[in-house]
């Protein structure tokens, strides 16, 4: 019943917003989304394939361009993905959203009170008592790395992360004194621990990261005037008190430390971080923590293609436009282009996704060809949007919302599985409808179809 009236609520704030409801396909085109697609064989065409939509992208794009400029839908969407406890298999809604004429200020405004409402309303209803962000801070990617180790921080945990990196060059602590004059990449993070000043605490923590396949964490405790450990003994008092000086700590505190090229640790960090905060009973359970992530990068390496991939949407804009793409003259400089793009984050969870779109078909092109396809690539996966940004495109945004994320932390559940009608098990199986299943040989051959088992290991 929750379930039902959130999305109730949401669905008259948007219209109340001067937004239209929209119902776009379900069998569509394969589309790179980041995930795998659900394919459909046709009947008809023998050896081809619809896809169910990992979202309503291009269509609700194209709607922009057709002259309707606000855009919402309780959308079903499809992705063949393993499952986890904040992702379901197979599918899941979301609240997509698209307008025009706007910048990305635009959408924060107008979807931001959006969002605020329906935690207000429903913290109320269920009794919680929450308190919800009001006016939501806007942090850069590059700032949630640095200071939560995470793009989806949990922002009721106080405990901010900071680089200690030159209080250790050239100290006694030689491993990481070593690794720094090593690579001009490493950096060591510190991890500040408020009231976790103990042997025993430390050890728990270190014991942890080995757990989780790490050599260790280094750590100091301050305790009777001195910092303890074995870091503090060889780093010495001048540089333990400068770090202490910095990190704010007094006696009774501790910190640990994370060493290396942060592209590489920073999510160990991130969840030493959230591991801190939990058991020293740092988190405020009191509130919705709601944040925008802002300025993510274009670009990212892919490492097993050893080739630069979109990051996030490969339909958004980047901060530069064509510009951007065309002065970077090597892939250093195009991994440090930003997009317009961003998350919506409540308590370590992304609930939304969105961007400002790339309506230009040049800086279109330029970008995917970054990443290794040609024009004639372009035009073939994503005709459609190419031919109709031909007759010019007015500038548009919009973002996703998961129906299933806000529902579950609403109402207080761990797992998306509490809060959805008749959910498949973790291996993806429907125990009640019994699918997948087999069919039968006649509704293969109508599909044109063959099916070859894996060899058995």
């Amino acid at each position: 019943m929750q379930r039902m009236a959130i999305i109730a609520s949401l669905r008259k704030r948007m219209t109340e917003g001067g937004f239209f409801e929209f119902s776009t396909p379900i069998l569509t085109a394969s589309s790179p989304e980041g995930a795998r697609d659900f394919l459909v064989p046709s009947r008809i065409h023998a050896g081809k394939f619809y896809a169910l939509p990992q979202a309503p992208q291009q269509y609700k794009q194209l709607l922009m361009v057709s002259g309707f400029d606000r855009y919402f839908q309780i959308a079903p969407c499809f992705r063949d993905e393993d499952p986890r406890a904040d992702r379901l298999p197979g599918e899941f809604y979301q609240l997509d959203v698209e307008m025009s004429f706007v910048t990305q200020d635009d959408v924060f405004n107008k979807m931001e009170p959006v969002i605020t409402g329906v935690f207000e309303e429903f913290a109320a209803i269920t009794g919680s008592e929450k308190s919800v962000t009001n006016g939501w801070p806007r942090i850069p990617y590059s700032e949630a790395i640095a200071k939560y180790g995470s793009d989806k921080p949990d922002l009721r945990n106080p405990i901010e992360m900071q680089d200690v990196t030159e209080h250790f060059r050239g100290s006694g602590f030689k491993i990481f004194a070593g690794m720094i004059d090593k690579d001009p990449k490493v950096r060591v993070w510190a991890i500040p621990a408020p009231g976790g000043g103990s042997r025993a605490f430390c050890d728990r923590m270190n014991s942890w990261a080995q757990g989780e396949g790490q050599p260790g964490l280094a750590y100091i405790f301050f305790r009777e005037g001195e910092a303890a450990g074995p870091v503090g003994k060889n780093l010495g008092p001048e540089r333990a008190d400068a770090i202490r000086e910095q990190m704010g700590l007094k006696e009774g505190d501790a910190v640990f430390f994370a060493a290396g090229n942060p592209a590489r640790f920073h999510r160990f960090a991130g969840d030493a971080r959230t591991r801190i905060g939990e058991e020293l009973k740092l988190i405020d359970e009191s509130k919705f923590a709601l944040a925008w992530i802002v300025d993510f990068p274009f670009y990212e390496w892919n490492d097993d293609d050893k080739k630069i991939d979109f990051s996030h949407n490969p339909f958004s804009m980047p901060q530069g436009g064509l510009e951007a793409l065309e002065g970077a003259a090597n892939d250093d400089e195009r991994l440090n282009i930003k997009a317009y793009q961003y998350d919506i984050v409540c308590n370590g969870f992304e609930i939304a996704s969105g961007s400002i779109r790339n309506h230009r078909p040049d800086t279109m092109v330029k970008a995917f060809e970054i990443t290794g396809l040609t024009q004639a690539d372009v035009e073939a996966r994503f005709g459609g949007l190419y031919r109709a940004f031909q007759y010019g495109a007015p500038p548009h945004g919009g973002m996703a919302a998961g129906i299933d994320r806000i529902v579950m932390l609403l109402v207080g559940a761990k797992n998306l599985r509490e809060i959805s009608l008749f959910p498949m098990n973790q291996q993806a199986n429907d125990l009640l409808m019994g699918a997948p299943s087999d069919v039968a040989p006649k509704q293969l051959r109508e599909l044109h179809i063959r099916v070859v088992a894996p060899e058995k290991q």
